[in-house]
């Protein structure tokens, strides 16, 4: 099962998956896509583990998380816009090819059994990005949006901290 969750910048994405994920009764599985950029960064990533606790199994993975152990579990995975940022990187910024490197991953989850809560952003409700690189992330991360929650069970939208459900397939 896949479970989107997007919203802006500090929306309460993150917050709310991981209730989601503590409320499900099993042990949770957080998976950070996050390539560490400075020390500034590292802090950050350091505050949130502490946040989440020794009741989590925690992985740090930029590409490929399909290939961890995470078949029967509910895991939280944050976020698709770092995750798609490994992959437009390593493809030299080729649009196509990294989606389509995304794609595969998520189409690999949707495999496994488990629930997947993927945390996202939405990108195009903010700024007009000032770059070409930025106008061509944008649109690769709202494609990339688009795709997995064509796929997804069940989409929430995060607006100031309270999750608006936009999309429920009965199970």
């Amino acid at each position: 099962m896949i479970t989107l969750v997007t919203g802006g910048a500090r929306s309460g994405k993150s917050r709310y998956a991981q209730d989601q994920a503590l409320a499900s009764g099993q042990p949770p599985v957080y998976v950070a896509t996050a390539k560490i950029w400075d020390e500034d960064f590292a802090a950050r990533i350091r505050r949130h583990q502490s946040e989440r606790g020794p009741s989590w199994t925690n992985y740090e993975e930029e590409l490929y998380v399909s290939r961890l152990p995470l078949a029967g579990h509910t895991v939280v995975i944050d976020c698709v816009t770092l995750w798609l940022t490994n992959f437009f990187t390593l493809h030299d910024y080729d649009i196509d090819k990294a989606l389509a490197s995304l794609q595969a991953e998520i189409d690999a989850l949707r495999e496994l059994p488990g629930h997947f809560l993927i945390v996202t952003n939405e990108l195009g409700m903010g700024l007009h990005a000032e770059t070409a690189v930025g106008r061509k992330f944008t649109d690769l991360q709202g494609w990339a949006n688009q795709y997995i929650a064509r796929i997804a069970d069940t989409v929430v939208l995060m607006v100031s901290g309270i999750p608006v459900v936009i999309k429920k397939r009965d199970l």
